[in-house]
């Protein structure tokens, strides 16, 4: 593989197979330290499934992938990626407070069964009131509404520091104002040089901070460039992988399946 010097995310020739079915097929992506990457397209047309093979939850087929300049069969450096999932919930079930669920993300962080320290309760502190939840930190996660248990998770991702954060569907049922918050908390995250790679079917409020999409279709790179609204990666317009600007006079109706763009549409 030739290595990008800034390169966080090096993957060429990436292909995911789930039950035998092609799901991603010749993907070549590279994101840059301080990128701010949104992938969009219909779906099923496998967005999430990128996203967990380049945090290593789903193995590749075929290609190879590197992190921050290691192949990632050596990669070790966890500390180093934030991973918020899709469709996820703060709540176990298991009754904890905002900062236990918080403290979480410190873990590999830490040496095994090492307690807690100072820079591990600074950290906790600080991601809760990067994503406006200080106020709430002793709550039961379970009290909080959706938007606000999107925001402990990602306070979560936050807590451990991490230079690379995968975003998967952070909006996807999350009122307005919560919304804001996470934008605002992700702001942050870029101004401060973090580099951040979002799945997501609507921008909203996240629009502003996107540097670059990629979009895809049919499990293959249809575009790479500057950044789309929903409308342009969604319609049935023809994008050619080496377009670096949308068409300004197309728009097109958002196209949307009945199916998810999860573990079994991908």
């Amino acid at each position: 593989m030739n290595r990008t010097p800034d390169a966080v995310v090096e993957l060429q020739g990436g292909a995911v197979a789930i039950g035998g079915r092609p799901i991603l097929r010749q993907i070549d992506l590279t994101v840059r330290s301080g990128e701010f990457v949104t992938l969009l397209g219909p779906n099923g047309s496998g967005k999430s499934t990128l996203i967990r093979a380049l945090t290593g939850l789903r193995p590749l087929t075929h290609g190879s992938l590197a992190l921050f300049g290691t192949p990632f069969a050596s990669f070790r450096a966890w500390h180093r990626l934030g991973y918020v999932p899709q469709r996820a919930s703060a709540a176990s079930g298991v009754p904890a407070s905002v900062t236990e669920v918080v403290s979480s993300g410190r873990l590999t962080r830490r040496k095994l069964l090492r307690p807690a320290g100072r820079a591990d309760r600074a950290a906790v502190a600080a991601a809760l009131d990067l994503v406006g939840l200080a106020d709430r930190a002793r709550d039961n996660v379970a009290t909080l509404s959706g938007g606000q248990q999107q925001r402990v998770l990602i306070a979560r991702a936050l807590a451990g520091d991490p230079d690379l954060f995968f975003l998967d569907e952070p909006t996807a049922g999350v009122d307005l104002p919560n919304q804001h918050a996470l934008a605002d908390a992700l702001a942050a995250l870029a101004r401060a040089g973090s580099t951040v790679v979002l799945v997501t079917h609507e921008l909203g409020p996240l629009a502003p901070l996107v540097e670059r999409t990629v979009v895809l279709r049919d499990g293959r790179v249809e575009y790479d460039g500057a950044p789309l609204d929903i409308h342009d990666a969604h319609g049935h317009h023809h994008l050619h992988p080496a377009q670096t600007e949308p068409d300004p006079g197309f728009v097109a109706p958002l196209d949307r399946d009945p199916h998810q763009d999860g573990e079994v549409s991908t």
